[in-house]
């Protein structure tokens, strides 16, 4: 059974609750169950063993919870000898066997359902006559890991909570990450090390999401590295706001065996639950053009306060979105180079590449990253990739252990039109990344090489053919009347070239009669007298000498100016788009004309026909 069959199913417990809830209120009830019947189908197989077991050490009076995770074969276990089937037994006393059943977990289970708010949904479906058909209908469903793969099953999860949020009209910077995403961050943060990825090396990496949701992209990292080097150990960490997705994230941990403790509740930028640690890879689709109004005050506490000893010394985004706070989180939690260094890949709007002049808090962020050779590569995604949101987005992969070839240096691809239309969009969703793009995108990176996407035309103006050629590679010929259009693909920049100098150009205040008007006092006695109202600025680029631009560009129309040295501010901008714009000339004037004349004559004979 597919993800979209087992969701489509589940889902159908909606019309048993039709009338008693309202629909945004259908996923506090499948939710949970849903994950009850998962853990209810893990433990099955075990659970002789683990009530034997716990009569055996209770009656010895020895604590039992390490002998029971052993005999379970889990991070966790239950001790109650009910399951959901034996629940159906006994009709009447359904929900006080049921709340026997949840105390029966271990610990780390239990917290889940109280993220839940479980019992609250227990009494309501009970007094509604509601409790036993709901049971029912999932204890007829098998959610077994052989089954229901751990994949599928976060694919579920994911499925139903979009649904839940569109419901609820609850889009405003919620948004899953589409797993083929999160295929193609994995594949750009681990490419450049051989020595994980190759089969074989025992070796013990430590991954983190500050934003980790159902834990989807701990979860396809895992696999990732599975699959290619199953003696690599991954230990995953992460940190989740919302109850409800951190209590999926939490079950589906301990079913892969993951240290729960590693994943904790609570908000990333005003409470870091992993203050102390530092990572080697970290993955994070944080929530943008969201406000960061709740937390402000704990966040500008630690950035006056510790400067760059906390998390936010280089600079503070303005309120209305936040993601920029979780990209300096993440560089706060790099592993210093002198100790194997970290890689991390971020999914952010386009706001950040360029909101905010030289000095404002944007801009120094970006300054510090740039000057700190911290930035890899940017990768410009398809619109309508996410569920929620149809906005352009762009992967940012951030590194302190650049191969030598890279240093220096920031590669840009556009890939934004590697793409294919979905069968059946799913909420805003209607483009997904094939295995190919993925592969390709990741190649241009692994490569550091410049490139451009050759497209092929016929005599009639049709697409009949797409090709990435390198620098050292030929374009292919264009068809007898076509022709083939190049478009760049992937450039590199040096750091430099995303920086400039906004300086002021001031012109001298002059009096009625034209006499330029001179200070009388302090500092400024017999200087010229700047006037505000021709006061102007210019952006000059790093790369340039200032003096040079000044007496280039703007002596020559005002030979009077200045530059106000004090007033210079050093910012960065990244202008992705500009990069990559390729201006497609119009058609010639004969040629429209000759089209015009053409299309005139056929009205004139339609209408002709017409008076006939």
């Amino acid at each position: 059974m597919n993800h979209q069959a087992l969701s489509s199913f589940i889902w159908s417990v909606a019309d048993l609750l039709r009338g008693d809830y309202k629909q945004s209120e259908y996923g506090r009830v499948i939710l949970p169950f849903t994950v009850l019947r998962r853990l209810d189908c893990v433990l099955e197989a075990t659970k002789p063993a683990v009530l034997a077991e716990f009569e055996a050490k209770t009656r010895a009076g020895l604590n039992p919870d390490l002998f029971l995770l052993s005999k379970s074969g889990h991070k966790f276990y239950n001790t109650s000898p009910l399951d959901l089937v034996k629940l159906l037994g006994d009709q009447d006393n359904i929900r006080q066997n049921l709340y026997s059943y949840i105390q029966g977990f271990s610990a780390s289970a239990r917290d889940i359902f109280e993220r839940f708010d479980f019992y609250t949904q227990v009494e309501r479906l009970a007094k509604a006559n509601l409790l036993y058909l709901v049971t029912e209908k999932f204890a007829n469903i098998d959610l077994h890991p052989d089954k229901v793969d751990n994949a599928q099953m976060g694919l579920v999860f994911e499925e139903l909570i979009r649904k839940f949020a569109e419901i609820s009209n609850e889009t405003a910077g919620e948004h899953f990450t589409p797993r083929e995403v999160i295929r193609l961050m994995v594949n750009l943060i681990f490419i450049e090390d051989d020595d994980v990825l190759t089969p074989g090396n025992a070796v013990v990496r430590t991954l983190y999401d500050p934003t980790a949701g159902t834990g989807g992209m701990l979860s396809v990292a895992g696999e990732y590295l599975k699959e290619h080097n199953p003696a690599a150990r991954l230990t995953v960490f992460g940190q989740e706001l919302n109850d409800e997705s951190y209590a999926i994230c939490k079950a589906d941990m301990l079913i892969k065996g993951q240290d729960v403790a590693n994943i904790i509740a609570g908000n990333t930028l005003s409470d870091d639950g992993h203050a102390a640690r530092k990572f080697d890879y970290m993955l994070s689709n944080p929530p943008f053009g969201v406000e960061w109004k709740k937390v402000e005050k704990a966040v500008r506490q630690e950035h006056e306060q510790r400067g760059f000893d906390g998390r936010f010394g280089p600079g503070l985004p303005r309120v209305s979105d936040g993601s920029m706070l979780f990209l300096l989180h993440l560089v706060s939690k790099m592993r210093p180079a002198a100790e194997g260094g970290s890689r991390f890949g971020i999914v952010l709007n386009g706001s950040p590449l360029f909101t905010g002049g030289a000095g404002s808090g944007e801009s120094e962020i970006r300054r510090y990253l740039l000057e700190n050779d911290l930035v890899e590569a940017i990768v410009g995604l398809p619109t309508d990739m996410f569920y929620n949101t149809g906005i352009a987005t762009y992967v940012w992969i951030l590194s302190n252990k650049k191969p030598a070839g890279r240093k220096g240096w920031v590669q840009l691809i556009d890939a934004s039109g590697f793409w294919q239309k979905m069968r059946k969009s799913l909420g805003s969703k209607r483009k997904e990344l094939s295995d190919e793009h993925i592969a390709t995108i990741t190649r241009l990176f692994g490569d550091f090489t410049e490139a451009e996407l050759a497209t092929v035309f016929d005599a009639d103006g049709k697409e009949v053919a797409r090709q990435v050629i390198t620098a050292t590679e030929r374009a292919p010929d264009a068809p007898t009347g076509g022709r083939v259009k190049l478009a760049p693909i992937s450039r590199l920049f040096r750091n430099e070239e995303f920086g400039y100098t906004t300086i002021t150009v001031e012109r001298p205040l002059r009096d009625e009669q034209g006499q330029i008007v001179l200070g009388t006092k302090g500092k400024q006695k017999g200087k010229p007298q700047a006037d505000s109202a021709l006061r102007d600025t210019e952006n000059i680029p790093l790369t340039e000498n200032i003096g040079a631009y000044f007496a280039r560009e703007v002596l020559p129309h005002a030979p009077d100016a200045w530059i106000d040295d004090e007033k210079s501010k050093v910012g960065y901008e990244i202008p992705f788009n500009r990069h990559f714009y390729v201006f497609d000339p119009p058609r010639d004037l004969h040629t429209i004309d000759e089209d015009l004349k053409t299309v005139s004559n056929r009205i004139m004979q339609m209408l002709g026909e017409l008076t006939e």
